[in-house]
Formats: C-alpha cells, sequence, structure tokens
C-alpha cells in the first residue's frame, strides 16, 4: 500500500442522518500522535510513514530522491512552525520507541505520550505495577510460614 493511508468514508443503509462510518486502512499503522506538536495527529503519522517509507524506486534519480526526502521530511516537521527542540524531541521519542521490545511498544502507543520523558514515566509506572502483584505474593509466602 505504499505507506499511505486510504480513507474509506460511506454511509451505511440503516443510517439516515448522522454519524459517517470511516474506515482507515493501513499498513504498519502506527497510532496518530503529534507529541505537543501543532497540528492534526492523524495527517501528522500519514506525513511520518511517507517519509520513513519513501523508496529510491519511487524517484527518477538520486537527485529527486533527495529532494523528495527534504519535501517529506519538511512536510512531517514543519521546522517553520517547531522550534528545534520540538523536532529533536519527536525523533528521540520516535527512535525510543522503535527500540522498545514489541508488547511495550504497543502498550506505551496505547497511551499516547507527547515525549521521551512521559513514556519513561509511564513504563516505570508500568514496572512498579507489575512488581507489586510479586512482592505481595512474597509478603504472603513468608508470611505464612
Amino acid at each position: 500500500m505504499s505507506g499511505e493511508a486510504t480513507v474509506l468514508a460511506y454511509r451505511a443503509p440503516e443510517e439516515q442522518e448522522g454519524l459517517i462510518v470511516v474506515k482507515v486502512e493501513e499498513e504498519n499503522y502506527v497510532w496518530g500522535q503529534d507529541f505537543g506538536l501543532q497540528g492534526n495527529s492523524w495527517s501528522q503519522e500519514v506525513l511520518r510513514q511517507q517519509f520513513r517509507q519513501f523508496s529510491y524506486s519511487d524517484s527518477t534519480g538520486p537527485r529527486e530522491a533527495l529532494s523528495r526526502l527534504r519535501d517529506l521530511c519538511c512536510q512531517w516537521l514543519r521546522p517553520e512552525v517547531h522550534s528545534k527542540e520540538q523536532i529533536l524531541e519527536l525523533l528521540v521519542l520516535e527512535q525510543f520507541l522503535t527500540i522498545l521490545p514489541e508488547e511495550l511498544k504497543a502498550w506505551v502507543r496505547e497511551h499516547r505520550p507527547e515525549n521521551g520523558e512521559e513514556a519513561v514515566t509511564m513504563l516505570e509506572e508500568l514496572e512498579k505495577e507489575l512488581d507489586e502483584p510479586r512482592q505481595q505474593e512474597f509478603s504472603t509466602c513468608v508470611s505464612s510460614e
């Protein structure tokens, strides 16, 4: 599907007035997150994926490929709007999520942190929650002996 999201909007027969059902199909869809940056988070995610999934074969040569990558990067990161710090935070958070084990990556993405520090705090809290039952089990075993 070349990394572009396909959105299909339709009205189900039973719908007369009201909701429009929207179905999003995306290969390797990653949750839409703008990490505290301005803009629509869903379109931000689509732009990120277009940049990340661009292929040399999508261009007619090296100059066009480099130019297209620059354009895609600027559309995604919007340096005219965002500070260097915001852009760096976005890139670091993205890489941090990339290196996490799959089950943690899915859990963190579900909770949509706005920055790397928030992601770390979430993971530390999760570790505490997972350790508490073990501590309680150990305490119960020790006190019943």
